[in-house]
């Protein structure tokens, strides 16, 4: 049986972790669970799924479920707590499925103990790729991608020679927005902007998609995964979400890799790979579907797109820079602070005004991701 731990359990990554998890009992055991701040879903999940390990985000939660708890597990808090999850126990393999760059050390202390990834949390290659991929090339750790693109991509690739492949294409729903004009966003709602016609996923996610961030933020991430320069990579918009990516090779040949959307399939893959189990996503029937559209990206509505493949095409600080002062403006619009057009626009305000440094230790990252969001709070 194969031991995981999971950072994140409570979002929408992690809990359809656990329904494959669920569904092949027999395979798996959770060794620890890490949350946020719900911890009424944590417990469900203690009870059912038995960690020896678990984290809340505060001492305080920690206090609160404490008496809660069965027997015999180990709780903890805050940042090292995620550490405790990611980095002790038995785990073998570490989901990833944290939101934001809170989840940079975290990863990398579960790839120094030597754990293979399950990447949802894109954050941590678009902020410190380089670090994370030299370091898990150094461990021997499998970086092993969660998001369906990504995975598409992964899956696509396997058997072939990397020096072959003349460029892979990202695909992106275009989100909540995607048939607005840049005038037609004015006024949106936090909540109209939460409506995806595809994906059920979390509040930051939805938003990033709505904006196209996320899917800048996939380039980026596909760039350290699988060491392509930034002029290989494409993205294309496709409405259904049936192509979730595909590789272009250089004989003109495309392979291409499809399903229905559904999270759980690129999760058990990464749990599973390289073999493929019975998955609980619906079977994609072509002839139902009927047709599939695609569109040229569009460049000018969608800003926030092109700024993330000059961050990347930059390197060094850039994209962390980036990454950050999109977390604190999507926090902000969120919250009605802002309008969801101002997002686009702090990230543009913030990078003009970062001094990029070309090979960023961790300490660098670390301050440039604390002073880009400082100033993000502000503008």
């Amino acid at each position: 049986m194969k031991r995981i731990s999971i950072l994140g359990s409570t979002g929408s990554v992690g809990t359809q972790t656990l329904d494959v998890v669920a569904m092949h009992p027999e395979a798996f055991v959770v060794d620890g669970l890490a949350a946020g701040s719900n911890t009424r879903l944590l417990m469900e999940q203690v009870h059912r799924f038995h960690p020896r390990r678990v984290s809340v985000s505060t001492p305080e939660l920690a206090a609160e479920i404490r008496s809660s708890l069965p027997a015999g597990v180990e709780l903890y808090s805050g940042r090292e707590g995620l550490v405790e999850i990611a980095a002790g126990g038995d785990a073998e393999t570490v989901v990833t499925a944290l939101v934001g760059s809170v989840g940079l050390q975290s990863t990398m202390a579960a790839i120094e103990a030597g754990r293979h990834i399950g990447l949802a949390n894109k954050e941590t290659l678009v902020t410190a790729g380089h670090l994370v991929t030299e370091l898990a090339g150094r461990k021997g750790v499998k970086l092993l991608p969660v998001d369906s693109e990504h995975s598409a991509i992964f899956q696509c690739l396997n058997g072939e020679n990397r020096e072959d492949v003349a460029s892979i294409t990202i695909t992106a729903s275009g989100g909540s927005f995607r048939d607005y004009t840049r005038a037609q966003l004015k006024n949106v709602t936090v909540e109209d902007a939460l409506r995806h016609p595809n994906w059920s996923m979390g509040a930051k996610i939805t938003i990033d998609s709505a904006t196209m961030v996320n899917k800048g933020l996939e380039v980026i991430e596909a760039h350290h995964l699988f060491a392509l320069p930034y002029e290989q990579i494409n993205v294309l918009l496709h409405p259904e979400s049936i192509i979730h990516s595909y590789v272009e090779f250089r004989d003109s040949s495309i392979i291409a890799q499809l399903g229905t959307p559904d999270m759980r399939v690129p999760i058990q893959y990464a749990l599973t790979y390289p073999d493929r189990w019975q998955s609980p996503a619906e079977r994609l029937s072509l002839a139902k579907v009927a047709s599939l559209t695609f569109r040229e990206m569009d460049y000018e509505r969608f800003p926030a797109l092109k700024l993330a493949i000059d961050c990347g095409t930059m390197g060094g600080t850039a994209t962390t820079a980036f990454n950050a002062a999109n977390e604190i403006a999507v926090a902000r619009f969120l919250r009605g602070e802002i309008p969801f057009l101002r997002i686009d626009e702090i990230i543009d305000e913030v990078l003009q005004r970062h001094e990029n440094a070309a090979h960023p230790n961790l300490e660098q990252i670390q301050h440039c991701d604390t002073v880009t969001r400082e100033l993000a709070a502000v503008l």
